[in-house]
């Protein structure tokens, strides 16, 4: 039996870079937003998609941070907005011609907020029409976030908490740090090279 392809976070920080030229290219700029927004906060694709106007602005300023419930746990979660975000949220803001704050924050055409499932399609289509390889998904929002944190030294048990995992172990599977990988690191760098080898050994 074949297992599913786990769902990949975007380690290119290229690819990052092109997707977020592409949907800041778009008129409508929602699915910019939930891109930038996304891949800075790590929030579950449920708990984003279910934030409303109100939750992070109250007209004059955007709040640097935001408390929610969380779908999956019922418990309260506080997170914060970084600069990238609140520019983003500003920018998806002044394109709407109108908006009442407590509509959601990503609508769907069809009324409501965006479900996960188009949000699952949008990301699919994105990735694969850009080119960008790899297995992506709306996990793959919340994994960027924890991976690029990760390979610029947030500690691991900070990222831990913040995923709301119960082990460091499943963190690193998580963001798609495996054994594999581990060991590429290894291989990656030899502190011994030909010309040092030559020295020590020509002098025997």
């Amino acid at each position: 039996m074949t297992l599913p392809q786990e769902v990949e976070p975007i380690k290119n920080i290229k690819d990052i870079n092109k997707i977020r030229q592409y949907l800041y290219g778009k008129e409508n700029k929602r699915d910019y937003c939930i891109f930038v927004v996304g891949i800075n906060v790590g929030l579950r694709a449920g708990d984003l998609l279910s934030l409303k106007i109100n939750d992070i602005t109250d007209g004059n300023i955007i709040f640097d941070t935001v408390t929610i419930k969380e779908q999956k746990t019922g418990k309260t979660r506080n997170f914060a907005l970084n600069k990238n975000a609140k520019e983003s949220i500003k920018i998806y803001l002044n394109s709407l011609t109108d908006y009442d704050f407590e509509d959601y924050l990503f609508k769907s055409r069809k009324g409501g907020h965006l479900g996960v499932r188009p949000l699952h399609h949008i990301i699919k289509t994105l990735t694969k029409d850009l080119g960008i390889k790899g297995n992506f998904g709306t996990h793959t929002l919340r994994k960027t976030m924890a991976y690029h944190r990760y390979i610029n030294n947030v500690p691991l048990e900070t990222l831990q908490k913040l995923l709301n995992h119960s082990s460091s172990a499943i963190t690193l599977r998580y963001i798609g740090i495996t054994q594999k990988v581990i060991i590429d690191c290894y291989n990656a760098v030899n502190l011994w090279n030909e010309v040092w080898y030559y020295v020590i050994y020509s002098q025997k």
